[in-house]
């Protein structure tokens, strides 16, 4: 198996499930008993905020206390040998804490706010709570950097053409259902590997290279020992 120079990874739910992150998509299309409509579009944004900050709020208090997991590690430790870029859907910082250096969040961050005014700037939380006091430096109001359900997706812009220029992708955790995100895993250029890590791998539509049909940590762990040992 060809160690790859140019790695991109596109990493969602599953990656960060053996780390206490709930996938959200339980049944009846729940996210943590709510619907999503109630907690994740603009429109409920605009007629609860209160509801919205709430949510996010214990997502936030939740993450503080996670821990990245040995699938997060194996990805970190990755750059020793090459270059990786990873590309998630999730919105935990759980890459970045495990050593990862170039992550790019496509539906935005948690533990990061962003200004309700013209220039939506975006600003590092450091407390799990916000309130609908808290305002930016330009004295407006703030709200989740999350891109919600009916918002574009900005970083799709960065990420096209860089999954375009790898010369392997690995897909780990995500089931593909999310769009536009999911196109991604369909973009590599011609004769590129594709890995496809999930335990539910067999019942996707992408046809990959290499399936690794195990949770994030044991099918990363595989693939390490296949490319390095």
């Amino acid at each position: 198996m060809i160690q790859p120079q140019k790695l991109v990874v596109l990493s969602g739910a599953g990656m960060s499930a053996e780390s206490g992150i709930p996938t959200f998509r339980g049944d009846g299309g729940l996210w943590e008993g709510q619907r999503v409509e109630d907690v994740a579009t603009p429109e409920a944004w605009d007629s609860k905020p209160e509801l919205v900050r709430r949510f996010y709020n214990e997502r936030r208090k939740h993450l503080m206390h996670c821990l990245p997991n040995a699938g997060h590690e194996i990805i970190a430790r990755w750059e020793a040998n090459c270059e990786v870029q990873i590309i998630t859907q999730n919105v935990d910082d759980l890459h970045e804490r495990a050593g990862s250096s170039a992550v790019l969040h496509l539906h935005g961050e948690l533990m990061k706010a962003r200004s309700l005014g013209p220039s939506e700037a975006v600003t590092e939380m450091t407390k799990w709570k916000m309130n609908a006091s808290d305002q930016c430096s330009e004295g407006f109001g703030l709200r989740p950097h999350i891109v919600w359900f009916g918002e574009e997706v900005p970083a799709m812009d960065l990420a096209v053409p860089l999954v375009k220029s790898a010369d392997c992708l690995v897909v780990v955790g995500t089931s593909l259902q999310v769009y536009p995100a999911a196109q991604l895993a369909y973009i590599a250029s011609p004769g590129v590997p594709i890995h496809l890590v999930d335990p539910s791998a067999a019942s996707l539509a992408l046809e990959p290279t290499y399936r690794w049909p195990h949770n994030a940590s044991k099918g990363l762990a595989m693939l390490d020992a296949a490319w390095f040992g």
